[in-house]
This record gives C-alpha cells, structure tokens and sequence, in this order.
C-alpha cells in the first residue's frame, strides 16, 4: 500500500492528512509535503496519521525532522493518531514525550491556535 498525504486548512492552520504506510520506500513524499509547505512560509502544522496503517523509523524521521523545523520557525507541530499500534511506536521510542499527541484534529488545531 502506498502513501497518500493531502493538505486543507483548518482555520489559520494548515493540516496534512496522511494515509496507507509510511515506510522507507513512502517517507519521502511526507517529508516532501512537509518541507514545502514549512519553505511556504507555514510555521505551525498538523499532521493527521488517523488513517495511517504503518509507520517505520524512516517515517519517524520525517517528522521529527519537520518538528525541529518548525521549532526553529518559532511555531509547532501537532500530530494526530488513535491508533494503538502507531502510538506504541512513540511511546517506545520516547516521541511520545516530544510529540503533541492528540485524538482528534480539532483538539490540534486548539493547542496549535491556543
């Protein structure tokens, strides 16, 4: 299964749904969305992994990457996820600490806007 990622806006905060698996071979297309729309100008953003069946190291590093970009804009990134098996992932890597984890968009866009 390949990777699909979309962008909308939520008020004044971009969000970036992704779906299928994010792997070695599918990081590069979230990475890519991600950098461009940070280049846009953008310094806050939400990713929505609701719809995300599997996540790897490789997809990992594409948002801690795009993380410290935006720390770096002086903005954040916000994720979404309720799945068990991608939020394990976090928790047994420590992201769970240096991710804002949020069940729904709206509660991401609400600390991003807060």
């Amino acid at each position: 299964m390949d990777v699909s990622v979309s962008r909308r806006a939520n008020g004044d905060v971009p969000v970036v749904s992704v779906s299928g698996e994010v792997d070695v071979y599918s990081a590069p297309a979230l990475k890519d969305s991600l950098t461009g729309l940070l280049k846009s100008g953008v310094s806050s953003v939400v990713v929505d992994l609701t719809e995300v069946a599997f996540l790897d190291s490789t997809g990992l590093g594409a948002l801690v990457e795009a993380r410290a970009a935006t720390t770096e804009a002086g903005g954040s990134l916000a994720l979404v996820c309720s799945q068990e098996r991608i939020l394990k992932l976090f928790t047994i890597t420590g992201l769970d600490g240096v991710f804002a984890i949020h069940a729904t968009v709206d509660d991401a866009v609400a600390s991003i806007s807060s």
